[in-house]
């Protein structure tokens, strides 16, 4: 592909990817490959007259087949409620700066800009972590960065998100002056203090200007001045998990069948709207490592859970919410040029807006029945007059009999008479024009009903518009008079037309088109006038989706008979359970209880293999989890330490993607983890050294463990080196455990039965020569 095949706007954007032959680059809806997992030879950018953005080329990975990129709108129709919808931007510092990593991130679906910087290691488990947080639907980097062959930041990224587009954007827009104006520019009122938080986070700052500027050339958005949510985020006040964790303990997808409900995610979600659901999945993610912020969910899950009439009513109010995230979006956007598609977009939109500010004094009503203090302040947060003021304006427009409905024909009948009367006198003609050609439409039907004798009726479908339809018994005949045309056949049911209907359908989609003309004026005027006030509708989100979090918390614990854990310098659990394998088999679930403290910090376990080593492993992890996003958990009882990071060395498998044997990974996980631990953290450890011979294992195991120890983490050892277990006679915090289990000898058969118990003991396995 040359220079010459490729159209030229006056902006253009790089991806990653290298377009087929017959593609060809252009704004906004280029057809561009998604291939990015090549980290080949990089081509310089392509030579374009005044680019805002260049083109990089990469070769295209083999067996890889081309997709078509389109940008994505809020008036996009989302099937998939945790589908991604998050534009980020990345850049790293250089030089002494190296490591300082500055990331911005835009929810197309929301409208939330999202900002964070940090210092990274090497490895940027911090950087990739944040990422499967954010959950990317494309990631632009500096061109600099992706012309680097041997950039660390630019192949860890490949190896981790191989599937997302890399978009290359010119250094010269990281500028972290223009990034300030936007911020200071499209934040709403509420969420000015941004700038102090981000006046030096330089490089959070840089690729807010670049974000900003692609997002408004490229997916075609702009933004209302003083209406973004704009939040930093650092790693402070959440607990660390990369993305190895999230995989191995199976938070989110079942790593042996992606189409399997067994997941933690899975476990928990009762939500019943999109903001909830989003919630939960960032939760488990980032887990909060506040106790105040853990301690108020407790108790409101535990008010849900004692008082049933509070929990039913407060789910009944919250499940009629709708995406309150997508209809802020449509409301702080300024389409570039009116069409059919926006218009239709705000006037959906006002009426959503409508049924959702209908809902916060039945939802306000509720939260004055509870007692704890978290619903008092999400109460407090309801008595906004924004949310009056708002729905008045609204209401003055828009008629009351006008609802929020699912059904087409209702939809466009709503639409149509949403504005009341006398707001408009061209669009109250427009409207009595329409109507009339509704009268004849149906006159016409009615007549040929009693002209043929037949049972028809005017029927209505996005696809043929006005149609008649007839039910048909056994003893009716298909066969119809020659003026209907056009005849289709669902079971019992005929579809049909005449040319009179196809003619009067035309005038009448002339008329509509002339009354959402006008409509579309009005609302565009309504929503001008509401602008000023509709941060509000951030607060509002967040405690819906608060709210829905905490219910589905709450229904989970009811069902299932958790405990709410306490939280104190010790990880205390009495019989506690695997939360997922007792979902699926409660009956056969053996629990067990765990331990750990500063002065038994470092627990070594041994047993046999299938003695259930690996499956308690991840069973204290999900635990503590579970426990940080305010979750009751599966133990009679449970006190957990407030972890910062939770690291885990799972799974024996070579790593194909960044072609690492078994041993290599187990050096590089091992290595991160002494990097990165700290005194609160939480580490889990199985059956280390496997990709190597016993003699350097144990070697390995046993001055990995050394170093561990030197740290107050609680850790968790599995191992098959009985060696390891002699830790104990130099350092008084080691602790060993063992899984039974029970051998049984046949004589007269020659044959011994083994038998787990699944059951964790003090002390070291008798078994010889397992693992």
């Amino acid at each position: 592909m040359t220079a010459r095949n490729i159209q030229q706007p006056k902006y253009v954007f790089g991806i990653l990817q290298t377009p087929s032959e017959d593609q060809q680059i252009s704004r906004p809806t280029s057809a561009i490959s998604s291939n990015s997992n090549s980290t080949g030879n990089r081509k310089k950018p392509l030579a374009l007259p005044t680019p805002l953005h260049t083109v990089s080329h990469r070769p295209q990975t083999p067996g890889k087949s081309s997709t078509s990129y389109t940008p994505y709108t809020t008036t996009s129709t989302v099937s998939n409620e945790n589908s991604s919808s998050a534009i980020v931007a990345i850049v790293e510092g250089r030089g002494q700066a190296r490591g300082e990593v500055g990331i911005s991130s835009l929810d197309l679906k929301q409208s939330i800009l999202t900002l964070s910087q940090f210092s990274d290691s090497n490895t940027y488990e911090k950087t990739m972590a944040k990422l499967y947080h954010l959950n990317p639907l494309e990631i632009l980097l500096p061109n600099t960065l992706c012309e680097s062959v041997n950039n660390k930041l630019f192949i860890q990224l490949n190896i981790n998100f191989p599937s997302i587009p890399k978009i290359s954007v010119q250094r010269h827009y990281y500028n972290e002056s223009k990034g300030l104006y936007y911020i200071k520019h499209l934040c709403a009122s509420e969420y000015t203090n941004i700038e102090l938080q981000i006046s030096t986070k330089y490089y959070c700052l840089a690729t807010t200007a670049a974000l900003l500027k692609y997002v408004e050339f490229i997916q075609n958005m702009i933004f209302a001045p003083n209406s973004l949510k704009a939040e930093f985020r650092g790693c402070e006040h959440s607990t660390m998990i990369d993305s190895t964790t999230v995989k191995h303990l199976e938070l989110l997808l079942n790593v042996k069948n992606p189409q399997n409900q067994h997941t933690l995610f899975k476990l928990l979600d009762y939500t019943k709207t999109p903001g909830g659901s989003r919630l939960l999945r960032s939760n488990l993610l980032q887990p909060p490592n506040n106790e105040e912020t853990i301690c108020l969910r407790q108790k409101a899950v535990m008010e849900f859970t004692e008082k049933g009439d509070v929990f039913y009513s407060m789910q009944t109010i919250i499940s009629k919410f709708l995406d309150i995230g997508h209809i802020i979006s449509v409301c702080v956007q300024i389409p570039k040029q009116e069409t059919a598609k926006t218009a239709d977009s705000k006037l959906n939109c006002v009426i959503m807006l409508k049924h959702v500010l209908e809902l916060v004094p039945p939802l306000r009503d509720t939260l004055e029945n509870c007692e704890n203090e978290l619903m008092k302040i999400y109460c407090k947060n309801l008595e906004d007059p924004r949310y009056d003021m708002i729905l008045t304006k609204i209401k003055e427009v828009i008629s009351d009999e006008t609802h929020y409905e699912k059904n087409t024909l209702q939809q466009k009948i709503q639409k149509c008479f949403a504005v009341k009367k006398n707001i408009d006198a061209l669009l109250d003609v427009a409207r009595k024009t329409y109507s009339e050609l509704i009268d004849d439409l149906h006159n016409i039907v009615t007549n040929l009903a009693d002209q043929y004798k037949l049972p028809l009726r005017a029927t209505y479908n996005s696809l043929r518009g006005f149609h008649i339809q007839m039910i048909t018994t056994a003893n009716s005949s298909d066969t119809l008079p020659p003026v209907f045309i056009k005849i289709t056949k669902q079971k019992n049911r005929l579809n049909f037309t005449t040319m009179d209907l196809i003619q009067l359908n035309e005038r009448i989609k002339e008329s509509l088109d002339q009354v959402y003309k006008l409509t579309n004026g009005v609302i565009t005027k309504l929503m001008t006038s509401i602008h000023g006030h509709i941060s509000c509708m951030y607060s509002l989100a967040d405690v819906v989706s608060m709210l829905d979090l905490l219910l589905s918390l709450a229904h989970a614990a009811s069902i299932s008979s958790y405990v709410c854990p306490e939280f104190t310098d010790t990880l205390a659990i009495k019989q506690g359970f695997h939360p997922i394998l007792q979902k699926i088999s409660p009956d056969t679930v053996v629990p067990n209880d765990t331990y750990a403290s500063e002065h038994s910090n470092f627990v070594v376990i041994t047993g046999p293999n299938m003695a259930g080593k690996s499956t308690y492993l991840r069973q204290v992890a999900l635990l503590q989890i579970m426990a940080q996003i305010g979750s009751f958990v599966p133990a009679q009882y449970a006190s957990f330490r407030i972890t910062d990071q939770i690291f885990t060395r799972l799974g024996s498998d070579d790593d194909m993607e960044s072609n690492s044997s078994t041993f290599t990974l187990e050096m590089k996980e091992s290595n991160y983890i002494l990097q990165n631990i700290t005194d609160n953290s939480l580490v889990i450890i199985d059956e280390l050294g496997r990709g190597t011979s016993a003699e350097e294992g144990i070697g390995i195991c046993w001055a990995i463990s050394e170093n561990l120890l030197k740290t107050k983490a609680f850790i968790f050892f599995v191992t098959h080196f009985k060696q390891l277990t002699d830790l104990k006679r130099n350092y008084p915090n080691v602790v060993n455990n063992f899984f039974e289990v029970q051998r049984t000898f046949n004589a007269s058969a020659n044959h011994e039965k083994v038998s787990y118990s699944h059951i964790l003991s003090k002390g070291i396995t008798p078994e010889t020569h397992y693992g």
